[in-house]
């Protein structure tokens, strides 16, 4: 009897091992995502002009860039700005300065104009917080290796407003996002929802 019950139960663990080795390789546990999947993007940011009418008297201090997997991001830093600074981020034909009207050349397919409402200089002393130069690429920069941002120019501050042109590959969808003592804005790496 004890033969019996060793012999069924080494039938069922062959079975069993028989069984799992047959399942197909693509298959994967329910709730389990295979390493090799693309990436599901954020999509429905769309194109357009995007707004918003806060403004601060902190200042801009830096402006930086990151490549994520579905986006490069571009964040203003805006210490002691809150979450209420305003914006105008938007495509333009051409980039024109702020006060002067000259036009800032910005490689790319197409350029966005990104506006901050808060100044790069001290409101109090007329002081520089950020070190950029107009028509300049912006400082500490660069965009090696980015698949979306071409070019970066600075175009000035002006009544309170700072100014930049970001250059990118093609007009493509992008969001902007006021967190805490900045801004923030990510140009999807396509239209479509991968990766």
């Amino acid at each position: 009897m004890v033969r019996i019950r060793r012999a069924c139960a080494t039938l069922a663990l062959v079975g069993a091992t028989v069984a799992v080795a047959t399942v197909p390789a693509g298959a994967a546990p329910a709730g389990v995502q295979r390493s090799t999947a693309q990436a599901t993007c954020p999509t429905g940011w769309g194109s357009l002009a995007k707004t918003d009418a806060g403004a601060t008297l902190a200042s801009v201090t830096n402006v930086r860039t990151g490549r994520h997997t579905c986006f490069d991001r571009m964040v203003i830093d805006v210490p002691g700005g809150g979450s209420g600074v305003g914006y105008t981020v938007q495509y333009v034909d051409r980039l024109y300065q702020d006060g002067s009207g000259r036009h800032i050349p910005v490689a790319g397919g197409a350029v966005l104009e990104v506006r901050v409402a808060a100044p790069a200089y001290d409101p109090e002393t007329g002081a520089a917080t950020y070190p950029g130069r107009p028509a300049r690429p912006l400082p500490g920069v660069d965009l090696t290796g980015y698949r979306t941002f071409r070019d970066t120019r600075f175009a000035g501050s002006f009544e309170g407003d700072t100014q930049i042109g970001l250059g990118v590959r093609a007009r493509l969808p992008f969001r902007v996002q006021q967190l805490d003592d900045r801004v923030v804005v990510d140009v999807a790496h396509s239209w479509t929802a991968t990766g």
